[in-house]
């Protein structure tokens, strides 16, 4: 019996792994942005500003702390996992000089959050894409 739960662990860890999060930035379908750099992004979600290109004010969103999906955006936006992004939010605001992004409880709510302002900016996975939204910045594969 226990080879065979081995097997299946081993077997579902690997499917895991084949289906991971694949996080893109977007903006409300209404938005005038129509799209960013990476830096313009990395700038904004690390509270470097707070304005878009065109000068309108840009209201970052992040996914909830636990969120595979927020790792992998961290990862691949600034090459740091979330302990490094964690303390450098924590130097900032013990510092005083920034705030970090408003952070969604959950996946829904962040699509609710981008949905309802054209000065949101956020990311989600690229499988809940659809109408009312705007990519702004892809990721290398």
């Amino acid at each position: 019996m226990k080879p065979l739960l081995l097997t299946l662990f081993f077997m579902l860890l690997a499917l895991c792994k084949a289906v991971s999060a694949e996080p893109v930035v977007v903006v409300n379908a209404a938005s005038a942005i129509s799209g960013l750099s990476q830096d313009d992004v990395t700038n904004i979600f690390l509270g470097r500003y707070r304005r878009l290109p065109n000068g309108g004010t840009a209201v970052p969103i992040d996914q909830p702390e636990s969120s595979p999906l927020r790792a992998e955006f961290y990862r691949r936006l600034v090459n740091k996992d979330l302990n490094e992004v964690n303390a450098y939010w924590a130097r900032l605001i013990f510092s005083g000089k920034t705030s970090p992004p408003l952070q969604a409880a959950n996946s829904a709510e962040t699509i609710s959050l981008l949905v309802g302002s054209t000065s949101s900016i956020g990311y989600i996975d690229r499988s809940q894409l659809d109408k009312r939204f705007r990519i702004v910045l892809e990721f290398p594969r």
